[in-house]
């Protein structure tokens, strides 16, 4: 069975600022441990508990290498390697001023580069499918100015606002609400700037305009 794909309207990545279409899976299906030892169990001598076992065995292995600051790379499959972040809402540290608290530090993200065989292979067995219905769009329901209004009355009641915030508020899709946030940060007259990093990012009301 094929894979379906769609046409999704994105920024064009070499920076154009034009917005080009760009294939994208429709329907990402998520493969469970149990499924895939069910599956591995048919092509070996090994029970399904045995090989969910090990998995367990060496997620909790990289847990401990990753805790310690090394990257882990599993043959075949790709590099885990984790990254810092601040705890959200805590001020970055200055060049020369006093050193952060290492309470304030986290693990924002376990980053991960698939290796190139991988890829290869994932593509000589992907045999996509234009799928017959179209991509979702973004609500166009508000203007650009009135998400920004949006964005800065939520932050009046409250600490922070995720990217799924800003998605419930204006109906943009994830990676357009990523984006705009993510503008609106480097733009100091917008009044909201960028807090944490990775998978821990926020967004909070500009310390000059409090």
């Amino acid at each position: 069975m094929g894979s379906y794909y769609v046409m999704k309207e994105m920024p064009d990545l070499n920076g154009t600022g034009e917005r080009v279409l760009y294939p994208q899976f429709a329907q990402i299906e998520q493969i469970t441990t149990h499924q895939l030892a069910e599956s591995i169990r048919g092509k070996s001598t090994y029970s399904e508990g045995e090989i969910e076992g090990l998995i367990r065995m060496i997620a909790q292995e990289m847990v401990h290498e990753l805790a310690q600051g090394h990257s882990v790379k599993l043959d075949g499959i790709g590099t885990f390697t984790p990254s810092l972040a601040l705890q959200p809402g805590k001020e970055r540290e200055e060049p020369d001023g006093e050193h952060r608290n290492a309470r304030s530090i986290l693990v924002g993200n376990v980053n991960f580069r698939a290796e190139k065989r991988l890829v290869q292979e994932v593509n000589l067995h992907c045999r996509p499918v234009r799928a017959p219905w179209k991509a979702r769009r973004s609500s166009q329901r508000y203007t650009e100015e009135e998400r920004l209004a949006l964005a800065l009355h939520y932050l009046e009641e409250q600490p922070y606002l995720s990217v799924a915030d800003y998605q419930r508020l204006t109906g943009l899709l994830r990676t357009a609400a990523t984006e705009e946030l993510r503008r609106w940060a480097k733009q100091p007259d917008t009044g909201i700037e960028a807090a944490g990093r990775g998978s821990h990012r926020v967004y909070v009301r500009r310390k000059e305009m409090l």
